[in-house]
């Protein structure tokens, strides 16, 4: 992969060392990741490409699946894994939340339920979740966050899946109780008392009560994480650059994943925005990264391309379009489809056209 990248004349790997809750490190917090246990106990994936990129003179991020902790169809089964470890930090999906709100999360029916009702919304859902209201949740990813940075020579730490799923997430008591604690300051008395008439049968009411304040309140989680890892991240190692895989889409990353992208960049929360900009249509592409860029305050955008979704041609006339739009730099997801054979590039041969025709 490194040689590949110099060849290529690629400067930064963002490479995936947290997928699914686990570990492609050596970590104090996660379990080893199950796609490693055929290896020799002092592999460390993340240590190994520092090392290599680093005397080649390419840049290595972090890349951490924020909230995304399993996949459906492939459930984790360690027992210090999260999902096992901590089902209470899992996040409810709206059609269990009556029912498990007096659950005890340790009851196995618990995560059945959010696993099974998951399972029927595939086309948005890739697996299961923490919920980023839990403190339990906030403090974990925290301290994954703050255990590379003080134990790896990364050059950058990024985001994905720093969001909700879709709006039905997340319902769990935990999140519904902090809401509720957050809205009743701002209540009358009468509607305090009308409310608490109403929640014993309906824990979800002062949700329907507040849509717009319930929508804020998810958004505020989201946010909140983001600002937090910043200033760690900073107060350690101010070289190393934070930044994020966000929904290309604005209005989509706002109102349904709760990813007020575009706050975090006036805020000041992140260094470098990489917009999810997959798509093969050009056109759809050039408006969504010149709003990305539109919204920068003066931080970084690298235009993300979707090597999967189109053939090398396309890819280097978007190349061309974010120098004319003014970005930083291009993103491209991912190295393993521009290494493999496909319908539009014999193996290897993707990659090599893109460093030698955009990069020469």
């Amino acid at each position: 992969m490194v040689a590949d990248a110099r060849a290529a004349r690629i400067n930064t790997l963002v490479v995936q060392v947290r997928g699914r809750g686990d570990a492609y490190y050596r970590s104090r917090w996660e379990p080893r990741a199950h796609a490693l246990l055929d290896q020799p106990d002092d592999f460390n994936p993340l240590a190994l490409v520092i090392a290599r990129a680093h005397a080649a003179g390419i840049r290595v991020h972090a890349w951490i699946n924020t909230h995304l902790i399993g996949n459906l169809a492939d459930l984790p089964r360690d027992g210090e894994h999260i999902f096992v470890k901590h089902p209470e930090w899992l996040g409810v999906p709206r059609d269990a939340a009556e029912e498990l709100y007096s659950m005890d999360p340790r009851d196995p029916r618990y995560r059945d339920r959010i696993v099974r009702v998951s399972q029927g919304n595939l086309s948005e859902l890739e697996g299961v979740y923490t919920s980023p209201a839990h403190p339990g949740v906030q403090d974990h990813i925290s301290n994954v966050f703050r255990d590379l940075v003080e134990n790896y020579d990364v050059d950058g730490v990024h985001f994905d899946y720093v969001r909700y799923p879709n709006p039905d997430f997340d319902y769990s008591r935990t999140a519904l109780e902090r809401f509720q604690k957050a809205v009743r300051p701002t209540l009358s008395e009468t509607e305090k008392l009308k409310l608490d008439q109403l929640a014993p049968a309906h824990p979800l009411v002062y949700t329907e009560m507040f849509p717009a304040l319930w929508d804020q309140f998810r958004r505020d989680q989201i946010t909140a994480l983001v600002s937090r890892i910043y200033r760690e991240v900073k107060a350690r190692k101010p070289r190393v650059q934070v930044t994020a895989a966000v929904f290309a889409n604005d209005d989509d990353a706002f109102y349904r994943r709760f990813q007020d992208w575009r706050g975090w960049l006036e805020r000041g929360i992140l260094d470098a925005i990489c917009p999810m900009a997959y798509t093969a249509d050009t056109d759809v592409w050039k408006r969504q990264i010149a709003i990305a860029r539109g919204f920068s305050f003066g931080r970084q955008v690298w235009a993300g391309i979707g090597a999967y979704r189109q053939p090398p041609e396309c890819a280097l006339e978007k190349i061309d379009l974010a120098r004319r739009i003014g970005v930083e730099g291009v993103i491209f997801f991912s190295y393993g489809q521009m290494v493999s054979p496909s319908a539009w590039a014999p193996a290897g041969d993707y990659l090599r056209r893109i460093g030698t025709e955009a990069f020469p």
